[in-house]
């Protein structure tokens, strides 16, 4: 499993998990990669993504642009969540 952090703007990016599928066909085996992406502001502004590619770096960008435009409100207190995780 991969990590990587990176800051776009004031956007905190993070890669969850990359896996690989496969998909058996007559000719053999087809694989492409999953890939799960968080995306945060720190101050209660957060989504995710899921992309599915090929190669790993698309299915990375396609999962950080889902977790871009899929962003929510969560309230938070003290700087922390209201509930226990």
């Amino acid at each position: 499993m991969a990590h990587i952090e990176k800051q776009a703007g004031e956007l905190q990016e993070k890669l969850i998990a990359v896996n690989r599928v496969s998909k058996t066909v007559k000719g053999g085996r087809i694989f492409s990669f999953t890939a799960l992406t968080v995306v945060g502001d720190g101050n209660g502004r957060v989504g995710f993504g899921y992309g599915k590619a090929r190669e790993v770096p698309a299915a990375i960008q396609k999962a950080m642009e889902k977790a871009r435009r899929n962003m929510i409100n969560v309230a938070l207190n003290n700087g922390t969540l209201q509930h226990p995780v």
